[in-house]
């Protein structure tokens, strides 16, 4: 069973009462175990495709199939998508103040558990848990304590949404950007996070514009998105090429 599978997506997308379309028949899968990238230029509909997966409204499916885990996507809710075992890594992450990363992780997790039939893992089991994880992304504990990405710096809010991540442990993880406006300390530490994050029943699908992500974290498959469309795929050294000469001689 595949994690992820689309087939011939095509996506109209509203803004401002203008509607126009993004992607136009995108195909892609992905299996337990596999890191997939997405690259291309600006408004190639990258963007698009993970707020798509993720059920973000605002965007109409006009025609095609999203299987998450041999579910029917396409119709779902936001929540249920993300009960169902899929996180979206935003590319800007929102502040919810008044709301301590704590609290927000726990119920969280304990909406997940409770959506699967599971019973709630215990506050000290989960608050030892979650410190862990922190230290692994160099989060001071203080961290856990402040609200939801409120004053964060750029590299906090995509270290904070790594920790999201692993905490909730979804099946598949959709990073959209998340080495956007990362130095080179931080990138590391995000890439480490999402290192941790890989196993063989899991998938991740990294939306980047930036080669360096990837010398961190090794895709199994490049693909280049253009004009909501995949027009290329390959290995970690279709990366290199895109880097070396851009876009325009795939067009």
């Amino acid at each position: 069973m595949s994690l992820l599978s689309i087939d011939n997506l095509s996506v109209n997308v509203e803004s401002s009462g203008e509607v126009r379309p993004v992607l136009n028949g995108l195909k892609l899968q992905i299996n337990p175990g596999e890191v997939h990238a997405i690259m291309g230029p600006n408004g190639s509909g990258k963007s698009t495709l993970a707020h798509v997966v993720a059920r973000k409204p605002g965007y109409s499916i006009q025609s095609g199939v999203v299987l998450f885990k041999d579910q029917l996507l396409n119709e779902m809710e936001p929540e249920e998508v993300a009960q169902s075992g899929l996180f979206l890594g935003f590319q800007y992450p929102v502040e919810i103040p008044g709301v301590s990363n704590m609290e927000f992780l726990k119920a969280s997790s304990d909406s997940l558990n409770k959506a699967r039939s599971k019973e709630p893992e215990s506050t000290t089991d989960f608050m030892k848990r979650v410190r862990s994880i922190a230290s692994s992304l160099d989060l001071d504990q203080d961290f856990l304590k402040r609200g939801v990405n409120e004053g964060f710096s750029g590299g906090e809010k995509k270290r904070n949404e790594i920790l999201q991540m692993l905490v909730l442990k979804p099946d598949l993880a959709v990073l959209d950007e998340t080495d956007s406006g990362l130095d080179i300390d931080a990138l590391k530490t995000v890439s480490n996070g999402v290192n941790a994050f890989r196993e063989s029943s899991n998938g991740v699908l990294l939306i980047t514009h930036y080669q360096r992500l990837l010398d961190y974290v090794v895709p199994d498959f490049v693909h280049v998105l253009s004009e909501g469309r995949i027009i290329q795929s390959g290995d970690k050294s279709l990366a290199l090429e895109l880097e070396s000469k851009g876009y325009a001689w795939l067009q």
